[in-house]
């Protein structure tokens, strides 16, 4: 047994090995395009770039300034390149001890980035369509749009399309509550239409009847096509082959000394991709029939999984993949394009050797996002005012004594999460530092459950993330609450709530259990 796992482990080395052998050979062509190199390094101006090295992250802060740099880094063994959405006066004076009021006056601006991310690339299609319909409805003509390399898309808008000032605030000082308010506003207003057209695609076109199977290609997680594979053998010296489809027309034997003729024994159904192709040969399709370990199967009804969308909680020097990096796993470009383009789009349009180059970040008209500013931080402050409520119901209490907390005292939605999570997880991680921190917990408690918790969820987010969600929390002046159980983009979602909430808040709650105790 012992010896057989040594072998599986081994077997998944080695593939991981000529995988990232692929990668490199992939990046050093690729990233030889001065065109690309030109594209990135305008992007990269005034921005904090970050390299990755295929697994981990190179050294922060880093920028960019010319083509060259870029290279340089590749020459090191870069895969691909993150940059901030805030745009900084320098770069190079951020550190991990800097205080927000220091940020703010480092900080020259900050582009809005919508970060699309579904388990299927056709799901990803509908949001991307349906938040460009969002924008457009509220005025903005100018934003943009790009592939992010796996599954997901990348919607940017340029920061000179906010006013400068807003309700007595300078637009660069408050981030990232602005970005997270329109993000999240945006977000609540395409669910329901998301939603349906989810349960209309999953249901009706990738829908298997007879057994009520969807088959997906693990490569580019879009829904698998069926298809037919035919067995022949021939009459006279017995050779037999396959081949995808029946045929109508008998094919002679394969066999150079034999006359005989192919017949048909039998046939058997694979799944095969239409996006990617074979590595062995350019002109087939992935399928099934030849790579079984790539196609797998879900079962059962419609979920509301499949209808999940990462909402990202934008935090202070946020990273995002940069246009025309290369995505470090599947070794695709992050590819610019137009609204007009969604449909169409597979995978192959981002082979990194026929990548076009074309603009990301439009030039956008100041105050173009006005409209919509005002529209978020109108739906945020109803949705602040209830949570509000409950705080100031909260600070009537007295104060709650630590010691007699325990995590048993936990409500139901909290025990659920601290169990793990496979999607949603920045949600659930900022859920969890909220409550932890509402109830007084302190930061080496909150830091260390935290991680026990992440090391829970499949899979972990990444340490740096996990690092500033946790950071950007202990800097705040005020405390912030968990979001109430009404919000529907956080507990029903992450499938937290089995029953009916005894209160509208997890802090609430507790604080009503521990008062019965006493």
């Amino acid at each position: 047994m012992e010896e057989k796992n040594k072998e599986e482990n081994n077997k998944i080395k080695e593939e991981r090995s000529k995988k990232e052998e692929r990668v490199r050979a992939i990046t050093r062509i690729y990233y030889s395009n001065p065109r690309v190199l030109e594209a990135m390094a305008k992007f990269s101006q005034d921005r904090e770039v970050v390299p990755r090295y295929f697994e981990s992250f190179g050294k922060r802060p880093d920028k960019i300034q010319y083509p060259s740099d870029i290279m340089g880094l590749v020459n090191k063994g870069a895969t691909s390149f993150h940059a901030s959405e805030e745009i900084w006066n320098d770069p190079l004076l951020l550190n991990s001890e800097i205080s927000s009021e220091e940020m703010n006056r480092l900080r020259k601006s900050w582009d809005l980035l919508i970060d699309i991310d579904s388990p299927y690339l056709d799901l990803s299609k509908e949001a991307a369509k349906l938040v460009i319909e969002t924008l457009e409805r509220y005025g903005i003509k100018n934003y943009g749009l790009k592939y992010s390399g796996s599954k997901g898309f990348h919607i940017i808008l340029s920061g000179k399309a906010f006013p400068k000032e807003f309700d007595g605030f300078k637009t660069k000082e408050i981030f990232p509550e602005w970005a997270r308010a329109i993000t999240e506003f945006i977000f609540s207003e395409i669910k329901q239409e998301f939603r349906r057209r989810v349960g209309k695609l999953m249901s009706f076109k990738h829908l298997d009847k007879e057994n009520q199977i969807r088959i997906y290609c693990t490569q580019c997680k879009n829904i698998a096509e069926k298809a037919e594979m035919a067995k022949l053998r021939c009459s006279i010296c017995s050779l037999e082959v396959e081949r995808r489809g029946e045929g109508k027309n008998k094919l002679r034997c394969m066999n150079a000394n034999c006359r005989g003729l192919l017949e048909i024994i039998g046939t058997k159904e694979y799944y095969y991709c239409k996006n990617c192709m074979d590595t062995d040969n350019n002109k087939l399709s992935l399928s099934s029939n030849k790579y079984p370990e790539l196609f797998k199967e879900i079962e059962g009804e419609l979920a509301d999984e499949y209808a999940e969308l990462d909402l990202v909680l934008v935090a202070p020097r946020h990273l995002f993949r940069m246009p025309y990096s290369l995505h470090e796993k599947t070794a695709l470009a992050s590819v610019v394009m137009t609204k007009n383009q969604i449909d169409s789009f597979s995978p192959q349009d981002a082979n990194p050797l026929k990548v076009k180059i074309v603009n990301y970040l439009p030039e956008s008209e100041e105050g173009e996002a006005k409209n919509l500013l005002a529209a978020a931080l109108e739906w945020k402050k109803t949705d602040r005012e209830s949570e509000e409520k409950v705080y100031k119901k909260y600070e009537n209490f007295e104060k709650i004594d630590i010691k007699g907390v325990t995590e048993e005292m936990f409500p139901k939605p909290i025990k659920k999460l601290l169990l793990g999570l496979k999607e949603g997880k920045k949600r659930g991680l900022f859920i969890l530092i909220t409550f932890l921190r509402s109830i007084n917990f302190p930061p080496d408690y909150i830091n260390q459950k935290a991680r026990e918790w992440n090391k829970l969820n499949e899979p972990p987010l990444r340490e740096g993330y996990l690092k500033s969600q946790i950071d950007w929390l202990f800097r705040q002046k005020r405390n912030i609450l968990p979001p109430n159980y009404s919000n529907k983009n956080f507990y029903k979602d992450l499938g937290l709530i089995d029953e009916t909430p005894e209160a509208k808040n997890p802090i609430s709650e507790l604080v009503k259990r521990i008062r019965m105790r006493r």
